[in-house]
Formats: structure tokens, sequence, C-alpha cells
């Protein structure tokens, strides 16, 4: 295996938090197949139900597009916060 691959499997099992490469590699395309779709174990990916509903709404609110994206492998959370005047 050259470096470059052995890399990408190292930064991989950091990410997912797999201490295998197989492990890593299962998480990740579990990921993969959740969020692209058109597969037998996924018919319908979550980035093209993104897609679908940006194009049907106009556009989506944070917290729209993180119910679309949470997945157990990703899980995805959106906060925000803001003040006005001193901000103490």
């Amino acid at each position: 295996m050259n470096d470059r691959r052995e890399r990408r499997f190292e930064n991989l099992m950091d990410a997912t938090g797999e201490g295998t490469k197989s492990g890593a590699l299962d998480v990740a395309a579990d990921y993969y197949l959740k969020m692209s779709g058109d597969n037998p174990a996924v018919p319908n990916g979550a980035v093209p139900d993104l897609m679908k509903q940006a194009v049907e709404k106009g556009s989506l609110t944070p917290n729209e597009i993180v119910d679309i994206l949470y997945t157990d492998e990703l899980p995805v959370e959106y906060s925000h916060e803001w003040s006005t005047g001193r901000g103490e």
C-alpha cells in the first residue's frame, strides 16, 4: 500500500472513530450509500432529497438541512447565537 493510501485510511479511521480499516470502510460505505441513494439499500438518498427540497422551496433553513443530512455515521447539528447591544 502506498503512503497516500495509508494516510487516507488513517484519516478515515480518525474521522469515523473506528479502530480498524475495515470498520472505517464500513462506516464510510454506509454513509455514502445513505447520501447518494439510487441503490438497493437506500433508494432515496439524502443529497438528492436535499436538492429536491431546495428546488421546491427555493431555500432551506439550517435546521431543515440538518434534518435531511443527519445520519448516525456523521451526526449533523446546527446552533446559532446572536446578541444585540453590548453582549455582556
